[in-house]
């Protein structure tokens, strides 16, 4: 069974950094593509960074750099790192499974953990 499980928001001033991890298993035999959503209160959910098991990423285009998405494949986790954080960032984090081999493309989605960026 494919389970994934979200861990580390909290509230931070502007400036400061947070670190999020995504415990993802359940799919040894699946490709796959572990990703990081955020949806703030009357705004659509977005893409904020992805990470494949080859290694490849991208991001949204709002990081500039800012964030970086990094995997430890012995732990099962997915890490966003996130500095210099702003209040526009202020939403639920996601994490996204999304899992493809031969059959059907099957996404599995975290309960979400939230992310309050404020003075």
């Amino acid at each position: 069974q494919v389970q994934v499980v979200e861990s580390g928001g909290g509230s931070v001033r502007p400036g400061e950094s947070r670190s999020l991890s995504c415990v993802a298993s359940g799919f040894t035999r699946d490709f796959w593509a572990i990703g990081w959503y955020r949806q703030a209160p009357g705004k659509e959910r977005e893409l904020v960074a992805r990470i494949n098991d080859g290694g490849r990423t991208n991001y949204g285009d709002f990081v500039k750099g800012r964030f970086t998405i990094s995997r430890d494949n012995a732990k099962n986790t997915v890490y966003l790192q996130m500095n210099s954080l702003k209040p526009e960032d202020t939403a639920v984090y996601y994490c996204n499974a999304h899992l493809t081999l031969f059959g059907p493309d099957r996404d599995y989605w975290g309960q979400g953990t939230q992310v309050t960026v404020s003075s």
